[in-house]
């Protein structure tokens, strides 16, 4: 089967570093022009991102603590896939519960992005939930500090414009929905 004539071939593949949630990964890959070098990427298991609105339209959002960035970010819910989850839509609704409390009457998806493909493998799979109501409490990781709260599209959207909310994730579903989403 003839490949691209961009693509690189790999040679040999090692975890060079492996926490829980990713790995690094390194590789030795031949070029397009023959010459041989070293690649390094994250890798990590994909992941599913909310964008939840109330039965009155208000969408959850949540406040939690970014250790790589030594703030409160406030964003949406996102989550990684567990090795069992065959249903990107149960994990959407997992993680939604989870992180906020929160069951969702349906989901849509939204969008499936690469956020990062030059140094990342990462898949982010967007939904839409709809008539969330607060069904329980949250069941957050060890490693989880969340507050929940509730605005407006209107007040993320001038959130986003001000450059107050500056989560990638919670950019890129909200333009994407205003963009492209259906009103409802």
């Amino acid at each position: 089967m003839p490949t691209d004539p961009l693509a690189w071939e790999t040679l040999d593949r090692r975890v060079a570093y492996a926490c829980p949630g990713f790995d690094v990964v390194n590789e030795t890959v031949q070029l397009p022009d023959g010459t041989e070098t070293e690649f390094d990427y994250l890798s990590e298991p994909a992941s599913v991102c909310i964008l939840p609105f109330t039965p009155d339209g208000d969408v959850v959002c949540i406040e939690e603590w970014r250790q790589a960035v030594s703030r409160v970010n406030r964003g949406l819910p996102v989550g990684g896939t567990e090795p069992g989850d065959d249903d990107l839509e149960a994990a959407a609704r997992r993680e939604l519960a989870e992180e906020t409390g929160h069951e969702a009457e349906r989901l849509e998806p939204l969008v499936t992005v690469e956020p990062a493909n030059g140094i990342a493998d990462a898949v982010l799979h967007f939904f839409v939930a709809r008539g969330c109501r607060p069904t329980a409490e949250q069941r957050l990781d060890h490693n989880e500090s969340i507050r929940v709260t509730d605005a407006t599209l209107e007040e993320l959207t001038e959130a986003v414009r001000a450059g107050e909310i500056r989560d990638g994730r919670t950019v890129l579903a909200l333009s994407y929905y205003r963009l492209f989403g259906p009103d409802e």
